[in-house]
């Protein structure tokens, strides 16, 4: 089921298993999950996009294997905030993804989630190249820490 708002996909979770957090590109899609307790995401892996069936087969792979329990999808909003063609693209992905997979989705605004992984490595002194590997999945921590975070606050009133 897919959730526009953070609050009602925060109900319809277990009280306790991971989430997953996805940074949607036109080429990648970049991973984080969380602990099981919903506190830290970690950045764990990018799938490089073949077709839909084949990216949804990792992603069900990946999602069986650490026992998750919701999505996260990051949603690229224009910086007016409004949505373009890429949010549309995402949407679009959702209820695709949604066919295949009964978990819960919601989205989460990932405006500016590369330009602070960008810099987070930059501030690690990552080199150009490593960056170029590991900057999707370390967006998709961004997106997936936001979203923590927010329910986090939810919770605790």
């Amino acid at each position: 089921m897919i959730f526009e708002d953070i609050e009602s996909f925060g109900t319809s979770l277990p009280p306790r298993g991971a989430l997953m957090g996805l940074d949607l590109g036109t080429k990648t899609i970049g991973v984080a999950v969380s602990d099981s307790l919903r506190g830290i995401a970690t950045p764990i892996s990018t799938v490089r996009r073949k077709k839909f069936g084949l990216d949804a087969a990792a992603l069900i792979e990946m999602i069986g294997a650490r026992n998750i329990a919701g999505i996260v999808l990051g949603l690229p909003r224009n910086m007016d905030g409004s949505e373009g063609p890429r949010a549309q693209s995402t949407r679009a992905f959702a209820r695709n993804f949604e066919r295949l997979c009964a978990l819960p989705l919601t989205f989460w605004d990932e405006r500016l989630s590369t330009v602070a992984a960008e810099r987070a490595l930059l501030e690690a002194d990552t080199s150009r190249a490593r960056r170029a590997e590991v900057i999707d999945h370390v967006a998709a921590g961004y997106i997936l820490q936001g979203a923590l975070d927010r329910l986090a606050h939810i919770r605790n009133g």
